[in-house]
């Protein structure tokens, strides 16, 4: 059975455009180009375990009108920042509408922060602990700290068919990893990686994710069966060709990958 995974959103904290700004990309993306972004999540759909969302954001609501999804069951949540849980309230809205209640998953302490955020959600979703591997259908989950620089840490999870000999990661926010943060990064299939500038040029003690130059270099010493970058700014531009190496590529808005 194939696991489909879509990307909702591929933009990073703020989105593109950014309601500031008038550079080309950002007025590209006003048009409804290539480079109309919002914040990062994908959706998983498996037969065995149904729908299910990695992060929430403050798109959610205009993503799964987008996809046409009346109802979610599952999400996985990555780290308490605003740009990846700030839909949790309207999930929440949706559940006690539906009279159901949604699973969400995440290491403790972004659960303890998400609630003291919003103590009502555990209203209407099941927050779990992670506190091991996970096990949705055929799927083993790993979840794991990362890196994530200026920001603190954030965590990441792969996903494993040991059955069927297949598996991905999806590493959204993260930089600088070494150690024993990479070593469920190795023997991918599919690797999604957050880069939000092509080549950063602020001082590396103010950032807090890849940018590309260094994920290349990352992916190089991996050697992922594809790769997919994500969590961009509005100084990737889509309508440029990068020249990046095979089976690497920019993910966008829509994008389906199959594993």
């Amino acid at each position: 059975m194939a696991l489909t995974i879509t990307f909702w959103g591929t933009g990073d904290a703020m989105g593109v455009p950014r309601v500031y700004c008038s550079c080309a990309v950002c007025e590209e993306a006003r048009t409804g180009g290539v480079n109309r972004r919002l914040r990062s999540l994908v959706h998983l759909q498996d037969e065995q375990f149904g729908t299910m969302l990695i992060d929430c954001g403050p798109d959610w609501r205009n993503q799964m009108e987008t996809a046409g999804l009346k109802r979610i069951d599952t999400v996985l949540i990555t780290h308490a920042h605003f740009d990846h849980i700030a839909g949790l309230p309207e999930w929440a809205d949706l559940c006690r509408w539906l009279k159901c209640r949604g699973k969400a998953y995440a290491m403790p302490d972004v659960i303890r922060d998400i609630l003291i955020r919003f103590p009502w959600l555990s209203s209407h979703i099941e927050f779990h602990p992670i506190a091991g591997p996970l096990r949705f259908g055929s799927w083993d989950v790993e979840t794991w700290k990362v890196n994530h620089g200026k920001n603190g840490y954030a965590y990441a999870f792969r996903f494993t068919d040991a059955e069927r000999g297949r598996s991905f990661a999806y590493c959204s926010d993260s930089i600088a990893l070494q150690g024993d943060e990479l070593l469920p990064l190795a023997d991918l299939d599919l690797l999604v990686l957050g880069t939000s500038f092509y080549r950063e040029p602020y001082p590396f003690e103010t950032r807090s994710v890849y940018d590309v130059t260094e994920a290349l270099a990352l992916i190089e010493e991996l050697k992922p069966g594809q790769t997919r970058l994500t969590h961009m700014s509005h100084d990737i531009d889509l309508t440029r060709d990068y020249r990046l190496p095979e089976g690497v590529c920019y993910a966008r808005t829509g994008m389906t990958v199959t594993i």
